[in-house]
């Protein structure tokens, strides 16, 4: 299971945004020196997430673009589903049979329990995060992530 580079730059593009909320609009050359991006990357990502009403374009000389809400308006999930989809969709069973028309774990599959649950912590954490809460330090970050996972209910990985 790995995250694509579409979700990582794309959420460093919303990050950059974010910083910048209230303070005026960034243009694609901006944010692609800021990031280390290239500027025909983060053009495609722009219009994903325009697309998607996460950012909005703003023409004329101090054009460019900001967010469409506030950071902490804007869960990290809902960006993740724009950028990448979901890890696990209830379809994904009936798509990956195998060669078989219907897969022979149909009736009783111990995966897809594991699969529709990881979807299900996924979804708590990254629905509770918004693009707010990714504007501090990796300190603070972890302190964060380690509140939502005792709220949760999970147990955090021995250090």
């Amino acid at each position: 299971m790995k995250f694509t580079s579409q979700e990582e730059f794309g959420l460093r593009c919303l990050l950059r945004l974010g910083k910048q909320h209230g303070e005026g609009s960034l243009t694609i050359p901006e944010i692609s020196r800021l990031e280390g991006i290239s500027p025909a990357y983060v053009g495609k990502l722009m219009r994903v997430l325009r697309t998607a009403g996460l950012v909005t374009s703003v023409r004329g000389q101090a054009g460019g673009y900001r967010l469409s809400r506030p950071p902490e308006a804007i869960p990290v999930g809902e960006a993740m589903a724009v950028l990448g989809g979901r890890l696990y969709e209830p379809q994904f069973c009936a798509e990956h049979s195998g060669e078989e028309r219907v897969c022979t774990h149909s009736v009783d599959c111990s995966l897809r329990s594991l699969w529709r649950s990881l979807q299900l912590v996924l979804d708590q954490v990254l629905d509770r995060t918004s693009l707010r809460d990714l504007l501090c330090n990796e300190a603070a970050m972890d302190t964060w992530v380690d509140h939502l996972v005792s709220v949760s209910g999970l147990h955090s990985p021995p250090a």
